[in-house]
């Protein structure tokens, strides 16, 4: 699910909850709503990652959400990410 339609969902009051996950080097956000949890994507539909924790968040709030749940039971801050 790109930004565009995980702001109309926003606005649509459809999302139930935001989740920041991380594990790994890499960071991502699934989208919870009532019938499905969904992972955010970049437009060209691949899963939209980010380096650092403060980033994703700075991303899920200027979509307009104020509360997220972050997991981070198998995150490995010292782990390299790989350039793909």
């Amino acid at each position: 699910m790109n930004e565009k339609t995980i702001k109309a969902l926003v606005d649509a009051g459809a999302v139930k909850k935001v989740q920041i996950v991380a594990h790994g080097a890499a960071i991502h956000v699934n989208i919870v709503t009532k019938n499905d949890v969904v992972t955010a994507t970049t437009l060209k539909g691949s899963i939209k990652i980010w380096a650092t924790i403060d980033a994703c968040a700075k991303w899920v709030k200027n979509l307009g959400i104020g509360r997220v749940q972050l997991v981070m039971d198998k995150w490995l801050p010292a782990q390299k990410g790989l350039n793909l």
